[in-house]
């Protein structure tokens, strides 16, 4: 057995929780690791005003009890004025923008970004982070790609605009962090270990089944080779996406995978497997810390190599590894 590290205040900068009975059951997953996770507002309906982001920061809190966590609340991106933005800042991390119709519960009128010119230098001036799922509706393995010049644009159009590119997916997206400094992003963990052949290389596995869609192996290795090299402008964000098992197993299956439960334990195999343990710190926490001046309660994590099995399910839904035995283990110091 190999000697336990420790992980100050990890963080997971994407995390969807859901809502109602959904949310009771992953919460409480995420809430044990993690010091705080930024929380996605795709909700039905969409999280678009205070007094939804409040309530909603409410429920959580009640049901990540008694656990030390921060939600980190966004506003889901629409026409807003420069008041309200101004009057949401102290109740939110960031905003976050979803091409219109690209993923779960995304639909908005987001298609033309020039349209929202004053919404985004408002942000700019109110210093609110902007966060993009940053895909075209072009063909799936090259939407990411295609949608790289909307990203140029944000970045030359509004300098002092922080642009956070979600959960990357591509060589290319890992190449534009240098180009520009305003831009940073995030990857998910199962983007950082798995390609298309594991989702659909033989039988379909319909819970690997995610948007952005799993890519090719040099794409895998490039995000890889930023994660293991302590990229400064990348950060770990699950995309934990939880849907029921009816949702998953179907016709028209939902695009998600929940990995809440085995994010750190398979994040310390993978930064142990290629002698990278310091450089798990600054993924897991020190860069988004800095990038967002957070100010957060203790909460340290021990990560040991002791074997456990991954449950078949949380309620109706069906983790990343469900069955399969981990060797490594979180607890809370």
């Amino acid at each position: 057995m190999t000697k336990p590290w420790i992980i100050r205040q990890p963080l997971d900068m994407h995390l969807h929780l859901r809502q109602g009975d959904m949310l009771k059951t992953v919460t409480p997953v995420s809430a044990e690791p993690f010091v705080g996770a930024v929380i996605m507002p795709n909700l039905v309906p969409p999280v678009t005003t205070v007094e939804h982001v409040i309530a909603y920061r409410d429920a959580i809190l009640a049901t990540s009890a008694p656990h030390a966590f921060v939600p980190l609340m966004t506003l889901f991106f629409r026409d807003y004025r420069a008041e309200e933005l101004a009057a949401a800042k102290p109740h939110i991390l960031a905003i976050k923008l979803y091409p219109d119709g690209v993923t779960t519960n995304s639909d908005s009128d987001v298609r033309d970004l020039a349209r929202f010119h004053h919404v985004f230098k408002a942000m700019e001036e109110l210093h609110i982070p902007l966060l993009v799922h940053g895909e075209t509706h072009g063909f799936v393995m090259d939407r990411e790609r295609e949608f790289l010049p909307s990203y140029e644009f944000l970045a030359e159009n509004y300098p002092s605009l922080v642009i956070v590119m979600e959960h990357i997916t591509t060589a290319d997206a890992v190449a534009l962090l240098d180009r520009y400094e305003n831009l940073y992003a995030t990857v998910t963990l199962h983007h950082l270990l798995l390609t298309l052949d594991d989702m659909a290389g033989r039988l379909l596995k319909p819970h690997l089944f995610c948007k952005p869609i799993l890519k090719r192996p040099e794409d895998r290795e490039a995000l890889q080779q930023a994660a293991l090299a302590g990229h400064p402008k990348l950060m770990f964000g699950s995309d934990s996406a939880p849907h029921p098992v009816s949702a998953k197993e179907c016709p028209g299956c939902a695009a998600g995978v929940f990995t809440a439960p085995v994010c750190l334990p398979l994040l310390a195999d993978f930064f142990r497997r290629n002698g990278a343990d310091e450089r798990l710190q600054g993924f897991i926490s020190d860069h988004a810390r800095q990038l967002h001046r957070l100010d957060l309660p203790e909460k340290n994590i021990r990560l040991e190599q002791i074997p456990w099995k991954v449950p078949e399910r949380y309620g109706s839904v069906v983790p990343f590894m469900a069955g399969e035995e981990i060797g490594w283990r979180a607890t809370v110091v």
